[in-house]
């Protein structure tokens, strides 16, 4: 009708084609194709009317075809609910056709097809009953499948192949609508298992499969089948050619899958079933042609059934080899599968994977990046102690051409894997000094950190290390990483490589101050040099005109740097400078401020989920931790001391603002006793702290650490307990609990607090949680309680070490809680009653 109308208008070409002469003739075309739809619609809705039910066939005909237009044709839905009803098979055909067109499960008329449904399901002629089976299969809702569970159930034990083949799809559907009538077809889906027309056994099994997934009740009722299907999916493999269910000449693979599955889930966590399935899945396996898509298809499902059970160990090992073969496939589907899964039983049975392993490698040289990604995460997984020196070199030399997308999570995992498996600590340094020269740019900062600590800790490497990097950072400067990483090394162990040279040649090499100084300069005054750069440089420079190997004219020019730099836009650099100039002023005072850093603590390494999600060696992420252990609780020396207290210690700075400082959380360590939260921090000073700093030293030595020094040594070890004969001042005396304070001072600037925590009365008193601040221009670094219970007549104490400006007063604000007598406490007291001048050195 449509056409006909577009050609009176001159609009359609000899082969049918529209042909619009301009955008406003198109226009203009599809105008007309509504208003003609319109029209028809109208003409449509008055015949509706005239009850004809000849012309309601044909106009709801009509109606569909408008329908799948796209426009408008709900005014039909009760037109359809009359076709059901008439006793014409056309008639009902189309009706039904019309109602899962324009109905669906959420609408109120689905209501009055219910009795017509039942009415159908209970016909004599099998394709009415069809009809209601297939339209009851796409748009039952779940009152719907209350009301007709019942039919569904009774037309399962049809003698019609036809009708049980349909009955069992409308089963699906009430369990996945009602899954609490799934026992409803227990018996009658036991039965169909048995069936030998294979349309009736897949809908069958797949019925069986939502039942077992929906109800663990079901998953036992189904396991006695397991002897039944194991002689099916024999049947299908050992018989011959069948025309009728042959594809590429294998019988029914799709019913050979179906059961595969089923078998997955019947054999999970149960060795019976298992080892009644053994020797089929072994039988498929080895007899299944992979030369075409559709053994493949069936190859995979066995591997992945015989995973997920309680297969034995040989059987396992075939699987995986068959995914080894897999990835020889030319088709690079196959092979993302493969890899894939791999990915998933890698930690099931590793070895049998390592097997493939130059397969794998080969796979990070593929075109496709999807199968590059999944290659790149199962090589992650093979990393071990025997092949850590041929997979990391294979993955630094793909590393070298990887795309941007990889580079992060590789250098990352690669230096994971180093750590964790290096042979020796020279090899250790070598791979992450590569892995910062061909991708410093994508190297997470937590690497960085880790990678310093690492040499800090390693003395015996200092020179080589720091004569790699010289060499390194000469020919390239755009790595910021490298950079970083190797200003900070030549600047804390300039000396050596002064007296020694380069030293990772055959021949040392000396190598001159000057030559240092301009190498650092070079990067400052490059385009790569960043606002962190700078800070790294500024600082590296300054350590190293404190050296006794430095000359005088280097340290002059040094001198002249960085008072050019005090009138820098930049605030944090002009800061910098201004007070490393001011330490020239202070003569062999200099030397002990900018001193070499003592090593910082070692941080055991939790292999943590990073890039893809993988992680390395097969670990299973850790869940106390992130990666490289900086967001683990690490715990003082102290806390190694009395045991279980230190367990709970966070160590976090949670009170960096605690007087209203902004910007003195990174120089600010504080911490607090056991069991203490962000919120009760929060809810006591009514402020917001920035973010958390660890009270060790920090993994990654800031820029700002010489300048910090003269205020804050680097500690490794909690303060001793106070001397005999120094005072003590009462702190807290309530409730039966009284804390004295008893200040040592050490140095100028440095006090050492011991708290001692006692109780008057015969009750003791637990669950003692002690927390402390100081003001901004103050810092604190606190340890555990001994105990946090206190028996009556015992003495428990607890450290603290103060640094704050030279004659100044130390102030702290107390916070504690703790229980006495069943009864709860807590509270919070100001103490300032230390004598003035305690910081000043004195005793």
């Amino acid at each position: 009708m449509l056409s006909t109308a577009a050609e009176d208008n001159g609009s359609i070409d000899k082969d049918g084609v529209p042909q619009f002469e301009s955008p406003h003739q198109g226009y203009s075309c599809m105008q007309d194709e509504r208003a003609l739809i319109k029209q028809e619609s109208a003409a449509i809705r008055a015949s509706f009317r005239e009850e004809d039910s000849y012309a309601r066939h044909n106009n709801v005909a009509k109606l569909l075809y408008i329908h799948m237009l796209g426009s408008e044709a709900h005014f039909g839905q009760m037109e359809c609910l009359k076709l059901v009803a008439s006793p014409r098979f056309g008639d009902k055909r189309l009706g039904y056709l019309g109602i899962m067109l324009l109905l669906d499960e959420s609408q109120e008329v689905l209501t009055l097809v219910t009795n017509s449904l039942k009415n159908d399901m209970n016909h004599a002629n099998m394709y009415v009953v069809g009809l209601a089976l297939c339209t009851f299969a796409d748009i039952a809702s779940e009152e719907m499948s209350r009301d007709l569970a019942n039919e569904i159930e009774k037309l399962l034990g049809s003698s019609n192949t036809y009708i049980r083949k349909k009955a069992a799809l409308c089963a699906l559907r009430v369990v996945k609508k009602v899954p609490d009538l799934a026992d409803h077809f227990v018996t009658k889906a036991k039965n169909l298992l048995a069936d030998r027309n294979h349309g009736v056994l897949l809908t069958a099994i797949t019925l069986v499969i939502e039942m077992v997934q929906t109800d663990t009740a079901c998953l036992e009722e189904f396991r006695n089948a397991v002897p039944l299907l194991v002689r099916h999916l024999k049947s299908l493999v050992t018989t011959g050619y069948s025309p009728e269910h042959d594809v590429s000449g294998l019988t029914d693979p799709f019913l050979q899958v179906k059961i595969l599955r089923l078998l997955r889930l019947l054999g999970k966590g149960d060795v019976q079933a298992s080892e009644t399935m053994n020797d089929i899945l072994a039988q498929v396996a080895t007899n299944t042609d992979s030369t075409k898509n559709v053994g493949n298809s069936i190859l995979y499902e066995t591997v992945m059934t015989v995973l997920e059970i309680e297969a034995d160990s040989g059987l396992r090992v075939m699987a995986i080899n068959i995914l080894g073969k897999f990835l020889g496939n030319r088709d690079n589907n196959i092979r993302y599968v493969a890899l894939n899964t791999l990915n998933k039983v890698v930690s099931i049975d590793t070895n049998a994977v390592q097997r493939h392993r130059n397969i794998i490698l080969d796979c990070l040289r593929d075109g496709d990046i999807s199968i590059r990604r999944r290659a790149l995460e199962l090589s992650y997984a093979l990393i071990n102690e025997n092949n850590v020196r041929v997979l990391i070199r294979e993955l630094l030399a793909f590393l070298e051409v990887a795309d941007d997308e990889f580079k992060l999570g590789m250098t990352t995992q690669i230096c994971l894997a180093a750590e964790r498996f290096a042979p020796n600590k020279r090899w250790h340094i070598d791979s992450v000094l590569r892995v910062l020269k061909l991708a410093g740019n994508f190297v997470r900062e937590e690497i960085l950190s880790s990678f310093i600590r690492l040499v800090a800790h390693t003395p015996e490497l200092q020179g080589y290390t720091a004569s790699k990097l010289y060499n390194a950072l000469r020919a390239d400067i755009s790595q910021e990483s490298l950079t970083l990483a190797a200003t900070w090394i030549i600047g804390e162990y300039s000396e050596i490589l002064l007296e020694q040279g380069l030293v990772d040649e055959d021949q040392p090499k000396p190598v001159s101050d000057a030559e240092l100084v301009d190498l650092l300069i070079s990067v400052l005054d490059s385009p790569y040099a960043n606002y962190l750069t700078r800070q790294f440089v500024l600082t590296a420079i300054t350590k190293i005109s404190s050296r006794p190997t430095t000359s005088a004219t280097q340290q002059e020019r040094i001198q002249t740097l960085l008072a050019s730099y005090t009138t820098s836009p930049e605030l944090e650099i002009q800061q910098r400078a201004v007070e490393f100039a001011s330490l020239f002023t202070l003569g062999d005072l200099r030397s002990g401020v900018l001193e070499r850093m003592p090593p910082p603590e070692l941080k055991a390494t939790v292999m943590g989920v990073v890039s893809e999600n993988k992680p390395v060696g097969s670990v299973q992420p850790s869940k106390d931790g992130d990666l490289l252990g900086d967001d683990l609780s690490s715990t003082g020396p102290a806390a190694a001391v009395n045991g279980a207290a230190a367990v709970a210690q966070s160590n976090k700075d949670l009170l960096a603002e605690i007087f209203g400082s902004s910007g003195a959380s990174s120089s600010t360590p504080t911490a607090q006793a056991p069991r203490t939260t962000a919120q009760d921090i929060l809810s006591l000073f009514d402020s917001t702290p920035t973010s958390p700093v660890a009270t060790q030293p920090t993994s990654i030595p800031s820029t700002s650490a010489a300048a910090a020094a003269p205020a804050r040594p680097a500690v490794t070890s909690p303060p001793q307990p106070a001397q005999p004969r120094l005072v003590s001042y009462p702190a807290y005396d309530k409730n039966g609990l009284r804390i004295s304070l008893t200040p040592q001072p050490r140095q100028p600037g440095v006090v050492d607090i011991q708290v001692r925590f006692q109780v008057s009365g015969g009750v003791p008193a637990s669950d003692i949680n002690f927390q402390a601040a100081v003001p901004k221009s103050q810092q604190l670094q606190i340890w555990p309680i001994s105990n946090p219970a206190v028996q009556p007549g015992a003495v428990e104490t607890l450290n603290m070490r103060v640094t704050a400006p030279v004659g100044a007063n130390v102030r702290l604000r107390l916070r504690l809680s703790y229980s006495l007598g069943g009864s709860a406490f807590q509270d919070q007291v100001d103490f300032a009653g230390f004598p003035p001048g305690i910081t000043g050195g004195g005793s």
